[in-house]
């Protein structure tokens, strides 16, 4: 007999029918189908399968006597009760570095389309407007990058900011010891004081909501641009907002906000920032990878061995 697993998020039928090989698949990534389906199969799920925007509440754990694994899709976890969680015994996973890529490839993106102004090109090209009544808008090549949390998504961002002859900073809770040639700042205002362009690739949580405010944008300055592909709470919005219209920076790259799926009513109306629904972690690859660590992190668990990406 499968066991049963409760899906908590939206996911493509070759997915859901990947994971159905494997487990009872109790579907219900809206709000009405999870009270419904806690209500009605709560007893027997022994398996949850979340993000960490979506998340999972304590008082929908303790309506699941059988639970022990709860996986978070991608690298996030901000918003799963850890502790509680480890309190009873439940085994939490993640999908760390299935996405790595497709998130840094989506960061240089949004970089590149928000300081060459790709989207108001377009727009103007579509209108008949030629390059002669246009401003002309900075390289990105050349310039200094300073990236916030050099973890697996920051070190490959870093990997192709060499690709445009860039000079990379960071900054981490502590300096990494493999990364000599990144020059290590102590503090993100220091580090955007420095930089041209910030990328902002840090986990979210309580510990770094609205890490990039007023002051930090200040320090970037007139001619700084950021782009965040974290999550949206490390960037308080009206601060941004603030920013963006006065222009205290340049312009952003935003992938998340504060408020999805709403899109941030501050920001919509401005022309130097370019918006993407949280898909920097999307794309026929990534979400194949993910779920294929997921599969082998529940086939290792329910086989009593060591799972590969715990939390």
């Amino acid at each position: 007999m499968k066991p049963s697993l409760l899906v908590l998020i939206h996911l493509n039928d070759a997915s859901r029918a990947s994971i159905a090989a494997t487990f009872d698949v109790i579907y219900a990534p809206e709000p009405a189908q999870r009270e419904a389906a806690l209500a009605t199969h709560g007893a027997q799920i022994r398996a949850v399968l979340t993000n960490g925007t979506t998340g999972l509440g304590v008082a929908d754990i303790e309506r699941m006597p059988r639970l022990e694994l709860i996986s978070a899709l991608g690298a996030g976890y901000e918003n799963l009760p850890v502790e509680h969680a480890r309190s009873r015994g439940i085994v939490l996973v993640n999908g760390a570095g299935t996405n790595d890529h497709c998130v840094a490839d989506h960061a240089f993106a949004l970089l590149l389309a928000v300081v060459r102004d790709v989207p108001q090109l377009d727009r103007a090209t579509r209108e008949g407007v030629w390059r002669d009544h246009l401003p002309m808008r900075p390289n990105v090549s050349n310039k200094r990058l300073g990236i916030v949390g050099l973890g697996h998504i920051g070190t490959k961002i870093a990997r192709r900011a060499a690709g445009f002859d860039m000079e990379v900073g960071y900054h981490n809770r502590k300096p990494r010891g493999d990364a000599p040639s990144l020059r290590y700042f102590d503090s993100v205002e220091a580090l955007a004081q420095w930089s041209d362009f910030l990328i902002v690739a840090t986990p979210g949580g309580a510990g770094t909501r609205h890490l990039i405010g007023e002051a930090v944008l200040a320090a970037l300055g007139p001619r700084g641009f950021i782009v965040n592909v974290s999550r949206g709470s490390v960037v308080d919005t009206a601060a941004l907002a603030r920013a963006l219209a006065a222009g205290t920076i340049a312009g952003a790259g935003l992938d998340v906000y504060e408020g999805e799926p709403e899109p941030p009513q501050a920001l919509i109306g401005l022309r130097n920032v370019v918006l993407t629904p949280h898909v920097g972690g999307r794309s026929p690859e990534a979400i194949t990878a993910s779920v294929d660590n997921f599969l082998d992190n529940a086939r290792r668990h329910f086989a009593g061995e060591p799972v590969l990406t715990p939390i």
